[in-house]
């Protein structure tokens, strides 16, 4: 079993304008396939530290899977529904599914009323592992990086220590990653 302190994750914050001003500060300059693919490949060496089974999943606002991969064996179909219902909630709400489940306390009930949801509500998640992609001069969100498998601040904390690696390695461009 691999050791995840090889990769520590910190504890995200509950604070909604803490929240909020993570999910805003983590801007790409752009968002290609092969960002995907090296983010998505990054994703999957970190959570390779992690015991269990997990799903990563990048997909572009319009639902065209960019990177999806299982780490380890041993994910079901709840997995997949997980990252639906996660996707979901980013692309309806602009935001983390980690922001909407401290908005709601993790009250589900509460989420599906607040927003007249009715049995459409089987459709979102409200639990951390969902995450916005934005770039630099684009309104609104691109993609949407979702991880399911961990406990549902790691599945959040993850994405995002992994985006702002990701993004102090882009720091000069194609040529610098090329380099590296």
């Amino acid at each position: 079993m691999a050791d995840s302190t090889l990769y520590p994750l910190t504890n995200p914050p509950t604070d909604l304008s803490a929240i909020s001003q993570i999910d805003s500060s983590i801007l790409f300059p752009s968002f290609t396939v092969s960002d995907a693919w090296d983010l998505g490949c990054l994703l999957r060496s970190r959570l390779l530290t992690f015991p269990g089974s997990t799903v990563i999943s990048i997909t572009l606002a319009n639902s065209t899977p960019l990177f999806y991969t299982a780490v380890r064996s041993g994910i079901t179909p709840d997995n997949t529904a997980w990252v639906n219902r996660k996707s979901a909630t980013v692309l309806r709400f602009g935001c983390s599914t980690w922001y909407m489940h401290n908005k709601f306390q993790g009250d589900e009930k509460a989420f599906a009323e607040k927003y007249c949801l009715l049995d459409k509500a089987k459709e979102f998640a409200i639990h951390g592992g969902g995450f916005p992609v934005r770039v630099k001069g684009v309104e609104g969100v691109v993609a949407v990086i979702v991880v399911s498998g961990l406990k549902q601040q790691q599945d959040h904390q993850v994405i995002v220590q992994t985006c702002r690696d990701f993004l102090d390695g882009v720091g000069e461009g194609d040529e610098k990653r090329k380099e590296d």
